[in-house]
């Protein structure tokens, strides 16, 4: 059952048969109210009265002190509460050999229209009856996996991990379309980078998209050692059921932090070519600059001297001498245009 006020936006008490229903939930808070201690603790009672159900509760960029009290109602370690509550948490799995404890993950969504990556954290807090999440950031609504939970009378039967399967599940699905978002970007922009015509905004992009691989990175990497251990079967806390599942999870992540390093490599890669080709052409642009100077100083030097106006200078009084001098700038010019051409300064 959802509840759209307040800190509270998911609520539900589940078990293998069905998902019994909660009395008036939409009551027990109203927008800006603390969740109330009360009716949490009537729903911790009601869960253990029922063999075999557990309690799953979504909170929506909760206050320490609204953190504390389903703390206190929970049970929740306190250091990986204040792990929970900070919303640049680096991801991490803390769970014991029973699969108790607390998963932070990142949650990423790829916007077409401006090439941006979106970053979000969900922190799953896993017990022997609860399954807790608490969500900073817009992206990364449970609501559809609420609902796959109660469809699947199978996937509840595994309890609270049944929980943290569906929230992975959903987290690696994104990573996987952001960084593909991004290669794709990166094989656009690698016409653009050795395009006869190139312009500064194609550093500028290749830098841009470093960063948004970037928030990939940061989401994917620390996860990627727990991966290796669930396709390893290190894992003893994975229900057998669920360990081709999780197995499959593993493959995406690790196939993203794949994609996502050779990404980087590539975007590197590409940086440095773009200043290459940039410093190229200045090079380029610097010679033919440096060419037309040469070509340029012959008849001013000419004229120079020619402009001193001294009286025995060479054919200063003969009929030729003017034309003879224009001849010997003209012939002295083209003969520097010519060595410069076939040198490929001009």
């Amino acid at each position: 059952m959802q509840h759209n006020g307040g800190v509270i936006r998911g609520m539900g008490l589940y078990r293998t048969g069905d998902v019994l229903p909660l009395t008036d939930v939409g009551s027990w808070q109203e927008p800006g109210d603390t969740p109330p201690e009360p009716k949490l603790r009537e729903l911790k009672q009601e869960c253990l009265a029922a063999e075999g159900s557990f309690v799953w509760l979504g909170l929506f960029e909760p206050t320490k002190a609204e953190l504390h009290m389903v703390e206190d109602v929970f049970e929740l370690p306190r250091l990986q509460v204040e792990d929970a509550a900070n919303a640049l948490q680096r991801p991490k799995f803390e769970l014991d050999s029973v699969g108790h404890g607390v998963a932070v993950l990142k949650i990423l969504d790829y916007v077409d229209s401006t090439s941006d990556v979106e970053t979000g954290q969900i922190a799953v807090f896993i017990g022997p009856w609860y399954a807790v999440t608490v969500r900073f950031g817009q992206i990364g609504d449970l609501s559809s996996m609420r609902g796959r939970l109660e469809t699947d009378s199978q996937l509840r039967a595994y309890g609270p991990v049944a929980v943290l399967y569906t929230v992975l599940d959903m987290a690696v699905d994104g990573y996987l379309a952001a960084s593909d978002a991004v290669s794709d970007d990166v094989e656009s922009l690698e016409a653009e980078v050795f395009a006869i015509e190139r312009t500064a905004a194609t550093t500028n992009s290749i830098y841009r998209l470093k960063r948004e691989n970037v928030e990939i990175r940061r989401a994917v990497g620390p996860l990627v050692i727990w991966a290796h251990d669930v396709v390893a079967e290190r894992t003893t806390w994975v229900p057998p059921g669920l360990r081709p599942y999780f197995r499959d999870i593993a493959d995406h992540l690790l196939r993203a932090g794949d994609v996502t390093e050779s990404t980087d490599n590539l975007l590197m890669a590409m940086l440095m070519a773009s200043t290459s080709l940039q410093d190229l052409q200045q090079n380029r642009d610097m010679r033919k600059i440096s060419a037309w100077v040469a070509i340029a100083a012959v008849p001013t030097a000419l004229a120079a001297i020619y402009g001193m106006n001294f009286d025995d200078m060479p054919e200063l009084h003969q009929s030729w001498g003017y034309p003879a001098v224009l001849v010997v700038m003209g012939s002295a010019c083209a003969l520097l245009y010519r060595a410069f051409k076939r040198s490929g300064w001009l």
